[in-house]
């Protein structure tokens, strides 16, 4: 018995020998044969070599990107982007200009004939500092004129804001469903777009103060600051106030964001082109 089973473990040493020499010999074939194919065609490493990067992902900074399995992940990562975050920045600054010219918009500033309802109210807000009858509707009318003079300038600024707020958004659409990458025509109407858009806001915040200057320099305004100065009353001065600066303030930023979206945007294009020459290139070769 001890025989046999020395025999036996001999034939299974010979036997894993023998497979260990089969694979030794096999990877040789293989590395000799690959060797010969580089030489004959040279191409060929090249070929391999473009495989393994063939379905890969780069999404830069300036929007140029690959193919990945994580697609919608590598999609998302554009808001990351240089690109992504000033198109968010250009949705949230026209935001604010729209609720500064909003503010102003809603707020009609009437006049509350609250002591005429007589009692306690007569005996809070009566007296020296109450309008009478004639007085009191005079001033509603002055007020109802005064809105009427103040609400154009409000409008248009929040139908521009509105506008461009719907731009950054649709920019910022095509920037994650990778767009400018299949048609880099896009990027070069965007940077155009935006360079437009960043120099006609200058007109437009002169536009908004030469308005409103109007507004407050007008006579209606002028006769009903007096009329509630002449009872101690506050809060009707001809003069800017503060969101009205806010919103300027902000188109000034704008200027400077769209500018520096063009920017980006022309960059951007440079990258995508020459990315894309680069990979014709590579194709023209295999």
């Amino acid at each position: 018995m001890p025989d046999q089973s020395r025999n036996q473990n001999h034939r299974n040493h010979e036997r894993r020998d023998w497979n260990r020499g089969r694979e030794e010999k096999y990877r040789e074939e293989r590395s000799t044969r690959y060797e010969e194919e580089n030489e004959r065609d040279p191409r060929h490493n090249q070929r391999t070599d473009s495989y393994h990067y063939r379905h890969q992902e780069v999404y830069s900074d300036t929007s140029t990107f690959e193919t990945t399995r994580g697609e919608a992940l590598y999609n998302l990562r554009y808001i990351l982007t240089s690109r992504g975050i000033c198109q968010i920045m250009e949705f949230f600054l026209n935001m604010l200009i729209i609720i500064c010219a909003g503010v102003p918009y809603s707020n009609t500033g009437k006049y509350q004939d609250i002591a005429n309802l007589g009692g306690l109210y007569y005996y809070y807000y009566g007296g020296a500092q109450a309008f009478t009858p004639q007085e009191a509707a005079k001033v509603k009318q002055l007020d109802d004129l005064f809105y009427q003079l103040k609400v154009p300038p409000y409008i248009f600024t929040m139908a521009c804001g509105g506008a461009l707020m719907a731009y950054a958004l649709a920019m910022l659409a095509l920037g994650l469903f990778r767009v400018p990458y299949r048609w880099p025509p896009v990027l070069l109407a965007e940077a155009v777009v935006d360079g437009l858009i960043g120099l006609g806001y200058i007109p437009a915040v002169a536009f908004y103060f030469i308005k409103l200057q109007e507004t407050y320099s007008n006579a209606v305004c002028k006769e009903r600051e007096d009329m509630y100065k002449s009872k101690g009353l506050k809060g009707s001065e001809c003069s800017l106030n503060g969101t009205d600066i806010a919103g300027g303030i902000f188109g000034v930023l704008g200027v400077f964001l769209f500018l520096l979206s063009a920017v980006l945007a022309g960059r951007a294009f440079r990258e995508v082109r020459k990315l894309k020459q680069q990979r014709e290139a590579e194709n023209g070769n295999l």
